[in-house]
């Protein structure tokens, strides 16, 4: 990467690497042509939401003594000037081997494979929780609220964490040079997509 765009003082959000993850130019459309999305009118985001809802039934003491947590810290706020990224982690969690976790709720059942935003999200929350915290973290959890709050463990390695930053710095080069990026690959992204009259 450029000079120019390490020293950039532009601050991404996590969510920003998830729209990237499903197409690159929803990051030129949001942040370079300041083109809202209307999100709120997406039925994936709709039900996304309701996980709060859903997050608030479920039993979370039990599932913290099954990770070995002896501590924790919810909704939490965190803010990487390294990395350019902010987001905030369902729950940080603290385990007895002296290491730190970030554990996601999800609106969603248990498919037998984790999906890609899953784990980039999972990542990133890894990169802020080890930054903030100068805590080792080298995997994460997530909790399906609708596989009766089954949770699964992820492992995090030093190359997930270089292959997200990778992408974090891809993400600024579209912010700050204006790039126009290529479109997705995947053509069924595009018909539940908000930007597909514009995208060119």
């Amino acid at each position: 990467m450029e000079e120019a765009i390490s020293e950039v003082s532009t601050i991404i959000t996590i969510s920003d690497v998830l729209e990237y993850q499903f197409c690159p130019r929803f990051i030129y459309f949001m942040r370079c042509l300041d083109i809202p999305q209307h999100e709120e009118k997406r039925f994936k985001v709709i039900k996304g939401r309701e996980v709060h809802e859903e997050r608030q039934s479920t039993n979370k003491d039990y599932v913290r003594k099954k990770l070995h947590c002896i501590r924790k810290e919810s909704e939490v706020y965190l803010v990487s000037k390294t990395n350019h990224i902010k987001g905030i982690v369902d729950e940080v969690l603290f385990l007895e081997d002296g290491t730190a976790a970030p554990l996601e709720y999800k609106f969603a059942e248990y498919k037998e494979k984790l999906f890609s935003t899953y784990r980039y999200q999972i990542v990133l929350q890894g990169l802020l929780i080890k930054e903030n915290y100068g805590k080792e973290v080298n995997r994460g959890y997530i909790c399906y609220t609708r596989s009766n709050s089954l949770v699964k463990e992820m492992e995090i390695t030093s190359s997930d964490f270089n292959k997200a930053i990778d992408v974090i710095d891809a993400i600024l080069e579209i912010i700050e040079k204006g790039k126009y990026p290529k479109a997705t690959r995947s053509g069924n992204k595009c018909i539940d997509c908000c930007y597909r009259n514009i995208c060119v």
